[in-house]
Order: structure tokens, then sequence, then C-alpha cells
């Protein structure tokens, strides 16, 4: 958040006003009524995004009038608690920060996925609102459509009031959430990196459950098991890869298969490539059973990433982009087709400007015309010039797991060049090279998950398995820059491993 953003808490009783250093400061006064604790109070709470981990959607339900919750800055946006039982509604409070909605629904769910209206306005005024509502629901959100300001939603408190429904006491026990981090994507990485080995109760434990919905780990069937990372040094090869060609399939949609699964509208915009059936209830046999925006017919997996937005409009990239498939390790030739299924995240909408500079996937940040290593998308790009962004995901396995919690842990990248043995199973690493046709003046674009740090992506296998098999042998282990076909213009005598329909002969 910029440093000149001046920050006024406004306090529901009468407030004491103290001068800190030159900036105004109002201090909340306790309410009389003490013991009225809103029912959302240290509950499960989730959003569409935040800014970063100083604005966590949590800071908003910790009765803390000094922490807030602050979206990323684009429409729409949301912020979710889970009440632990069915509630009877009679109140709620948003406690705005200066960048308030002046256009929004309170929101009541049974499950989460069906919503009722309790409230609704194209007029609001920040500051304290006080909603006097009736409804019932286990779930409110409060769902932001229109900004005040060209910042994202920010609220210092989101209490809801309320009885429980036939009797039953809201519970510390969460229930059916879905597993999914505080935000719609995964956090940063932690301090020690994103290729550090986890502990050996760390997140690629197996789980004593095998049940996704408890655990959120999807257990890969079978397993791949007795794998040592290779040490090996094959002959030099500078390139070992093939491009997947794809188009975008849909556009500005708020789903998320991975992140939130069967929750259709729970995320940020994202614009989809790849298969053209891509939504919330998406699984590995919907996306098999789908079509494709991919030049290669066996291509059916689901790519997605935020959209970017230009003053609030959605720009779409032109044409098919480039997607990589690569070798992330030195011995290319130890390099094995996905499993059917894998899944995971490339980056975090969470992530911090020096996060983003410092991820193992970053490969010279945001590019237009001779700028490149901007770590957030330049101020200004020349004249009828792009944006683009490059991005690695990891490359090595756990062999046990198609998807984790945190949506990452199951991944790791290389160390040295080398998989590590908590994931020894070497695979294709993705890398996104993106372009969007913006130019000029860029101090309006950004991403639907924030500011360009935020840029993350989401992959979701569902490759013909015999076609991605041939691809990874021939272009990956056998080290050549192939085009989608599998072909090597640099050695034609190798020929391809596709036909010219990009199907295998």
């Amino acid at each position: 958040m910029p440093s000149t953003r001046w920050w006024v808490t406004r306090a529901v009783a009468p407030a004491a006003v103290v001068a800190v250093a030159g900036t105004l400061a109002i201090t909340l006064i306790p309410s009389a009524n003490a013991a009225d604790e809103p029912i959302s109070h240290g509950r499960p709470v989730t959003a569409s995004s935040s800014e970063g981990a100083n604005w966590a959607p949590e800071r908003a339900v910790d009765g803390d009038s000094k922490t807030r919750w602050s979206s990323a800055f684009a429409d729409p946006q949301w912020l979710r608690v889970d009440l632990g039982a069915p509630m009877n509604l009679d109140r709620v409070v948003l406690a705005w920060e200066r960048s308030y909605a002046t256009a929004y629904e309170v929101q009541a769910s049974t499950d989460g996925a069906a919503w009722s209206t309790l409230y609704s306005t194209a007029a609001g005024k920040g500051g304290t609102e006080t909603l006097d509502v009736s409804g019932t629901g286990r779930y409110v959100r409060v769902h932001g459509t229109k900004r005040a300001t060209g910042y994202g939603y920010s609220l210092f408190e989101f209490e809801v009031h309320g009885t429980p429904a036939g009797g039953t006491p809201a519970t510390s026990d969460p229930g059916p959430e879905p597993s999914t981090p505080a935000t719609s994507d995964p956090a940063p990485p932690s301090p020690a990196g994103p290729s550090a080995p986890p502990s050996p109760a760390g997140p690629s434990a197996p789980p004593t459950t095998t049940d996704p919905v408890e655990t959120g780990y999807v257990m890969a069937d079978p397993p791949v098991t007795g794998v040592v990372p290779s040490a090996k040094q094959p002959p030099n090869a500078v390139h070992r890869e093939f491009q997947a060609n794809c188009a975008v399939s849909r556009s500005n949609l708020p789903d998320d298969p991975i992140v939130f699964p069967n929750l259709p509208g729970a995320s940020h915009s994202h614009t989809f490539m790849g298969n053209t059936t891509t939504n919330a209830h998406s699984t590995i046999e919907s996306l098999q059973a789908g079509e494709t925006a991919c030049i290669t017919p066996g291509d059916r997996t689901a790519y997605w990433m935020p959209t970017l937005l230009n003053d609030g409009k959605a720009v779409q990239p032109v044409g098919v982009q480039t997607i990589y498939y690569k070798s992330g390790v030195i011995d290319y030739t130890s390099v094995r087709a996905f499993p059917a299924g894998l899944r995971y995240v490339v980056g975090s909408p969470a992530s911090t400007q020096d996060a983003f500079r410092n991820h193992a996937g970053a490969v010279e940040g945001f590019e237009c015309g001779d700028s490149y290593k901007n770590w957030d998308i330049p101020a200004n790009c020349p004249a009828g010039t792009q944006v683009n962004i490059r991005l690695k995901a990891p490359s090595c396995w756990d062999g046990l797991h198609l998807d984790s919690p945190d949506h990452k842990s199951h991944m790791a990248y290389p160390v040295d060049g080398r998989c590590t043995a908590s994931h020894p199973v070497a695979v294709p690493m993705i890398e996104f090279k993106m372009a969007w046709p913006v130019s000029g003046d860029m101090s309006k674009v950004a991403f639907s998950s924030g500011r360009g740090f935020s840029f993350h992506y989401d992959v979701y296998n569902a490759w013909d398995a015999p076609t991605l098999d041939a691809l990874v042998k021939h272009c990956i282990n056998g080290g050549l820059q192939c085009d989608p076909r599998g072909y090597d213009q640099f050695h034609p005598e190798r020929g391809a491993a596709l036909n010219a329909q990009y199907r295998l002969p």
C-alpha cells in the first residue's frame, strides 16, 4: 500500500482524537455493551483476494480496530465468514477504512454455494455502517461491486450478530469449509524459500485419512515411490523443451477449481487458456472430456491466471500464448510426464514485491519495449508495445499427492539443479510466457488479484497421456528445442513426435 495513504479509524462510539507524528489517528472507545460480542469474532474467514499478508482476511474478524483486511485493487471482491453452524442473523456492522464500497451486498448461505441477499446498496457512504438484517445462514459475506477509490476494499472489522438457529450453538469446528487458505490463492513462500524441503511432519507427510475434503490432499493412484533423485549429468543440451501454444478459452470468470472447487464466483476474475470447459466444478474427468484452445488437440489441460485490467476493463492476450514445458533439472533424461490430475498454483496474489523478485521461478520480471526486470507493472510502456511476463513453475513432485492443502507443498523447485529426497520425481518445468496488448500510461493497469507482483497461475493437467509422454521423451529427454509438434528445426534429422495435425502418428 502506498505510504502516502492516510489511515483514519472510524469508531462506532465516541472517539478520542490523538495526533501522532503529524498524522491524525482516531482511537476507538470500546462499546458500552461489551457482552454483545459478534458471533463472527475469530471465526474462519476467506476472501477473493488480499493486498498482502499484513492485510489478510482474518484481520477483519479479530476484534482489533487497528488491523484490517484489504483486497486487490479491482472489482468485484468479497469477504466471507463461516459461523460454524446456522444462525438467525439480525445485524451486520461494517467498519470501513477510507477504501470503502459504494455498491455492495451482504449475503447469507447455508452451504457456501447458494447465496441470498440480506442487504443491498448502490450508495454506500463508508465509515461504520450498522445494518439491520433478517435471515438465516452459516456463511455470511460482504460482496463489493463498486469501489469508492482506486484502491481495493478495506475493512477494519466485519461484525455479524445473531443467535443460534434451532438451539444449535456455534462451535469452533469450521465443519465442511473447503480446505483453502485465507485468500483466494496460497500465501507467499516461507522465508526458507519454496525449494526448502519440508520437515518429516511437514506438508507432504501422508495424512491419516485419504478423504480430500477433510485433509486437502488428493492422493495419486498409484503413487510413484522408490525414486532416487538423479545425480547424473547427461551430454550437454542447450535446450530440452517443447512448446504448448494455447489461446484464451474463457475470460473474466470468477472461478478457481483448484482453490475454490465447487464454489462458482468465489475467486477473483481469471483468464482461462487451454481447456474450453474449465469452471468451478471441473474435475479430471470433465477436463479430459472437454475441448481445447491449444494447437495440440491432446492438450486439454486447464491453465489460468488473474485477469489483467486497464481502468477496470478486462484486457486479454491476443492469439496463442507460449507455455513452455522444459527440464528444470540437470539430468533432463530423468524427467517424466505429469500424472493425470496433477494440479498446483505458481506464485501468490498475496506476494510482496520483494517476494516476487526473489521467487524461485522469477524470470526478468515485467517487460515492455527495452525495459525489463520490472517487479511491478511499469508506469509507462512505449506506444504499440505489449507488456510481457514469464514465470517458471516448480518441477519436482513428491510422487504421492496430486494436490495438497496449500496447492503447492506437493511440488518443489530443484536445489542446485536436482530434485530432493522429499520431492524426488522430476516432471516438466512449465514456464508461462504471457503478453497483453496494453501500452502507454500504465497507471491504471493491474491484475484482478492486485498489483503486478500478485501475478500467479494455476495448472490442472488433463493431457492425453500418450501424447504428453511422446513429447516429453522426444523433446525433453532427447535434448531438443521443439515446437508444439515436437519438431526441432535445428535437428530435422530427428523428426517430430506428432504429425502435421499435432496428433500421434
